[in-house]
């Protein structure tokens, strides 16, 4: 990936009551106020950092404040912030216990490889997720699920969200992408094939979930950049969407069987 494609910027926004996209439109990135303190949901690549925390702050909110560093599965795409967010603010690591070596750096299966660098952004989880745990903090509870395929431990989210009228339930799929379940992928890294075998059973797990907030793993997975463009435009919540759920799940199984499909060929 060219270096310019890490620091893709992208303004930060409201998305519902107390939940806020702060990412870049190359990764998400989400900070969630629970009133005792913020959890950053994924931290971004380690070149991007720096707007990473522009965007908490233009946002009105102080990094120091973070409590909890929630992560969504190991690629360094999605945790290079972490090791000098933790430094800095103190803040607990939090991420699915199978993905626990990934981002020791014990194993070499972050991804840095594939995206054209060295990967020196390790470091030493404070929880292993376990499906079915809970992250609370102040008013926030999230329900952590174990979704592998994407990666081991890969971990989806489902939250309460409210403005103070109206409730919502937010989630996020934790990972989809086809990539890492491609043999050639399996093989070089000594991945066993019972996580992209299973897939099929994760996503008709996650199907029986109503979701009416779908927080983009990236800005692709709910049209993030477009869906805010538009609520600018409109002044109507275009991310309040009950159907955006089910049609990203039906997108992840069809690139799934495309997957199974190409290497019959």
């Amino acid at each position: 990936m060219p270096e310019h494609s890490f620091l893709a910027y992208m303004e930060p926004f409201k998305i519902f009551g107390n939940v806020y996209f702060v990412g870049t439109k190359a990764v998400s990135s989400h900070l969630i106020d629970t009133g005792d303190g913020l959890i950053l949901l994924d931290t971004g690549y380690p070149q991007a950092l720096y707007l990473l925390l522009e965007n908490i702050r233009k946002l009105g909110f102080s990094p120091y404040d973070i409590k909890i560093l929630l992560h969504s599965h190991g690629h360094c795409d999605h945790i290079g912030g972490t090791a000098r967010l933790a430094a800095l603010t103190g803040a607990k690591t939090y991420i699915g216990a199978l993905d626990k070596d990934m981002v020791t750096g014990k194993e070499d299966t972050s991804y840095a490889n594939e995206l054209g660098y060295v990967f020196h952004e390790a470091f030493t989880p404070d929880v292993l997720l376990q499906d079915g745990d809970e992250i609370q903090l102040g008013r926030t509870v999230i329900r952590a699920m174990h979704t592998p395929g994407h990666t081991p431990g890969t971990m989806s989210y489902f939250l309460d969200v409210t403005d103070g009228e109206k409730t919502c339930r937010a989630a996020m799929m934790g990972g989809s992408g086809t990539n890492t379940m491609e043999k050639p992928f399996l093989e070089r890294y000594s991945i066993s094939e019972k996580w992209r075998n299973n897939y099929p059973g994760v996503i008709a797990r996650l199907e029986k979930e109503h979701v009416d907030i779908v927080l983009g793993n990236h800005i692709e997975d709910n049209d993030t950049l477009g869906r805010y463009l538009k609520m600018k435009q409109t002044g109507e919540n275009t991310f309040i969407d009950n159907t955006a759920w089910p049609k990203h799940l039906a997108g992840c199984i069809r690139r799934y069987n495309t997957l199974l499909e190409s290497e019959k060929e």
